[in-house]
């Protein structure tokens, strides 16, 4: 019997909503605007600033500005997405979702992945998931195509989590 035991966090799902966000055309437009269209435009300007009035001063502020933008604003962007993705959830979901989670792949019934979580016991046909992706630091057993267990390898209590992916792995090509 494999068995694996890890606490799942609010960062654990900030992460995962993150790197999918990341794979959006939204995020990569946004990234394109903040990123270079905003500080080449504030660039502009401070060297219209330098050129017209001798102004070095006033245009090395922009320009600082400019770089702090392109630097800063994919950070603050995935801090907004995180606050969002934390507040579409009530406290009494959170409590459910968040804490100790068990997976297990019992012999004696091996139809199923059997979880254990705060919001209590489940068991998941082979056949309902979907696939097992590496990420770092992470690995995610997908649902759906937008819903994962999200398995944080820092809050690994215990059980072996390479080998216990890799028998997921198999279970799900056998019974797809």
């Amino acid at each position: 019997m494999l068995e694996i035991e890890y606490e799942f966090r609010d960062e654990d799902l900030n992460h995962f909503n993150e790197m999918r966000f990341k794979k959006t055309d939204e995020y990569r437009n946004q990234i394109k605007k903040n990123r270079w269209i905003v500080p080449g435009i504030m660039m502009l300007i401070g060297a219209f600033y330098y050129y017209y009035y001798g102004d070095l001063k006033a245009s090395s502020y922009i320009f600082l500005v400019a770089v702090l933008w392109a630097l800063l604003s994919p950070k603050i962007i995935l801090l907004n997405v995180g606050r969002q993705v934390l507040k579409a959830y009530t406290h009494k979901e959170k409590k459910s979702m968040f804490g100790t989670y068990v997976l297990t792949i019992d012999p004696a019934n091996p139809n199923f992945l059997h979880e254990k979580s705060p919001s209590g016991k489940n068991k998941m046909a082979w056949s309902e998931l979907v696939r097992v992706d590496y990420g770092k630091g992470y690995v995610y057993i997908y649902l759906d195509l937008s819903t994962a267990l999200v398995i944080p390898e820092a809050t690994l209590k215990r059980g072996d989590l390479p080998a216990f992916a890799k028998q997921v792995e198999k279970m799900i090509e056998r019974f797809a």
